[in-house]
């Protein structure tokens, strides 16, 4: 479902140097000051809550309970998956679901904004615990990461109201200057289509904002990112008037269908053990599903916590 390419292991100079440039701030204050200052992020208002569970708080590894906090790199915004209230407040389904897992895990949650091509040097450098921000679980990815899945689903096409180039699968992209995010998944699929002597032409942006901008201003001819974030996007971008969804009916939950989830690192075994049971218990007792539905993606739900579906299918 959600989000995006597969991003190489870097060296520890490569790590260093997109670290510097991009930097990593915490959305409630990141490190351990900041996280001491800010205090918990617990749920709020209407948000979905839980109960710990000890059981699986035992789980987590030593170095986490000593630190006193799970640090997620969260790509900040990306609706509905990330976004900010009015209060600056990060909300959507990636920081809903990690206070759930900390609150069932009995731990404290810092959400760490993170520009998406840097979340995988993030983890290498130590400076978070977890992806959570839409990744897609591939075997590319898989090769640096394992993946607790929590979404199933493909990607969408978005075309001006209209439709005017009558775009209706995805072979139509075939010769059309198409606009995605950068370092996502979508890009390499395009690349790879089958299209003879027309190929589509990738125009990746820094952001996916930028990527609808560039569909708005008429300097490429359909948008492709995850279901979940076009049928958001096509619904709230100027009262759901600027963007058509293509619908396929041989693909009802998008073009390409694939697992999306929390990335850890291989190493870390005890944690994804540990993410993957708390997920489990979220799962089992409902409240997974509800902030899948308070977030308007209720039908991209996996049915069971498992890891590394990605290369299994």
């Amino acid at each position: 479902m959600i989000a995006r390419t597969t991003t190489p292991l870097l060296s520890a100079t490569a790590v260093a140097a997109a670290l510097m440039l991009t930097g990593c701030s915490g959305v409630g204050g990141s490190g351990d000051d900041a996280a001491a200052a800010s205090g918990p992020d617990l749920p709020v208002g209407d948000e979905v809550s839980t109960t710990a569970d000890p059981a699986l708080a035992a789980l987590l590894p030593e170095e986490i309970v000593d630190k006193g906090r799970i640090d997620v790199a969260v790509d900040i915004p990306f609706p509905p998956m990330a976004m900010y209230d009015d209060q600056n407040r990060a909300i959507g389904f990636d920081p809903e679901l990690g206070r759930l897992l900390g609150q069932k895990l009995d731990i404290d949650v810092s959400l760490n904004k993170q520009a998406f091509d840097t979340v995988i040097p993030s983890l290498q450098a130590g400076n978070n615990d977890l992806i959570m921000s839409g990744m897609n679980d591939t075997p590319e990815r898989e090769e640096t990461l394992s993946f607790v899945d929590y979404t199933h689903g493909g990607f969408a096409i978005l075309v001006p109201a209209g439709n005017p180039k009558d775009v209706s699968t995805q072979t139509d992209l075939c010769g059309m200057t198409v606009s995605v995010q950068k370092a996502t998944v979508q890009g390499e699929l395009l690349r790879a289509m089958d299209c003879g002597a027309d190929p589509v032409t990738v125009t990746e942006l820094p952001s996916d904002l930028d990527a609808q901008t560039a569909l708005r201003a008429g300097k490429s001819d359909a948008y492709v990112a995850d279901a979940v974030v076009a049928e958001y996007v096509a619904a709230t971008t100027d009262d759901g008037k600027a963007f058509d969804v293509v619908r396929d009916p041989e693909n009802p939950a998008g073009f390409d269908p694939v697992y999306s989830g929390i990335g850890i690192l291989k190493g870390d075994t005890e944690l994804v053990d540990a993410i993957r049971q708390a997920l489990q218990a979220l799962i089992d007792e409902g409240t997974y599903q509800q902030v899948l539905e308070r977030n308007n993606i209720g039908a991209y739900a996996v049915e069971s916590a498992a890891v590394n579906q990605g290369s299994a299918q």
